[in-house]
């Protein structure tokens, strides 16, 4: 007798497959000697490494300044993988000080930052509070107010204008989780920036235009949320179509690593992308440090193939966890995030 599979049922077989490779990485790579990803192990290890408990920090020359976007980026992998609510709450407090929050979105008058204030608005979401009052200062009224009649969102700063595409999904992500919604002239806008190929690129309007793999990651988001979903396919196919062997993924040429790797993965699972993500999520998995370690570094991801940097591996870390996990921006939320920072548990 011959047996005929839906191509539903083929589906279900090969993510099934897929999802056990993820289980059975070599054993210096997964993060445990039982062989099973970790993405709360990851945040976990995130949360230990921020300063004080709450903060991120970029040594230059040999002086600390804040780093208010990876800390940012540590709370949505918190909100991801659902641990570390109280480093998250620590971390939101830090930066909306308005010596810190200022130093960063600017301070509305003669400087003004939309991707930053995106960034944040959506973090103050993310975590349940309020973005039209953070400090005193409505976030989603200067994000609005920082819109070109084109729809694009742009920097207002004597030091020049610094946007792209990161700032517009930012942008647009956090709009679409307010009342108002997001402004059709603002997708419009994103949408028109598209390359040839499909894909989108970091800068608009260059002499040649060239797709960019995170870019293209956080457009598909914001395309989807801003109701777009045709543009956002044609980014999809895209990042499908330059999806390496190994699952990896490379920007501008350089090696396949997790940063790049991770947002990717997040974008593919997002926009129902399932065997894709899988393959990606296999390689995420490859890069997260196991029980052969030091045991201050399990649960971290690497940024490619390399030996563990501590100095690239707490962003590394938190776009791993957004690809491992999968959720969207439009979906993160810290509501049922458990306080602790788990640990990887090895015999």
């Amino acid at each position: 007798m011959v047996v005929r599979l839906s191509r539903y049922r083929l589906l279900a077989l090969l993510c099934g497959v897929l999802a056990a490779l993820t289980l059975t990485t070599p054993a210096l790579a997964t993060p445990s000697a039982l062989g099973t990803v970790r993405s709360d192990a990851a945040a976990g290890w995130l949360a230990r490494q921020l300063v004080d408990g709450e903060r991120f920090e970029s040594i230059f020359d040999g002086v600390a300044y804040p780093d208010q976007g990876l800390t940012l980026d540590a709370v949505f992998a918190f909100a991801s993988a659902g641990v570390a609510d109280t480093f998250g709450a620590q971390a939101m407090a830090w930066v909306s000080r308005p010596d810190i929050r200022d130093g960063y979105i600017g301070d509305g008058t003669t400087e003004a930052y939309a991707g930053a204030t995106a960034k944040l608005a959506l973090a103050v979401t993310v975590r349940g509070g309020d973005p039209t009052d953070v400090g005193g200062v409505d976030l989603v009224a200067r994000l609005r107010s920082l819109q070109t009649p084109a729809g694009r969102f742009s920097d207002r700063s004597a030091w020049g204008d610094y946007s792209n595409a990161f700032s517009q999904s930012f942008a647009i992500l956090a709009l679409s989780r307010t009342a108002q919604g997001v402004p059709s002239a603002a997708g419009q806008w994103l949408a028109g920036t598209r390359c040839p190929d499909g894909g989108y690129p970091l800068l608009p309007a260059q002499p040649t235009c060239v797709s960019d793999v995170d870019a293209t990651a956080m457009t598909v988001q914001a395309l989807r949320v801003a109701g777009r979903s045709v543009d956002a396919a044609a980014g999809l196919r895209w990042l499908v179509s330059v999806q390496r062997a190994d699952g990896s993924f490379v920007n501008g040429g350089g090696t396949p690593n997790a940063n790049s790797t991770g947002l990717a993965a997040q974008a593919l699972r997002d926009g129902g992308r399932p065997l894709a993500w899988l393959r990606a999520r296999v390689f995420l998995a490859g890069l997260q440090v196991g029980c052969a370690a030091a045991a201050a570094n399990r649960g971290a991801v690497r940024l490619d193939g390399g030996a563990f940097d501590p100095a690239t591996a707490p962003r590394a870390t938190a776009q791993a966890v957004l690809g491992l996990t999968g959720t969207g921006y439009a979906q993160l939320s810290a509501a049922s995030a458990a306080p602790g920072d788990p640990v990887l548990r090895c015999r």
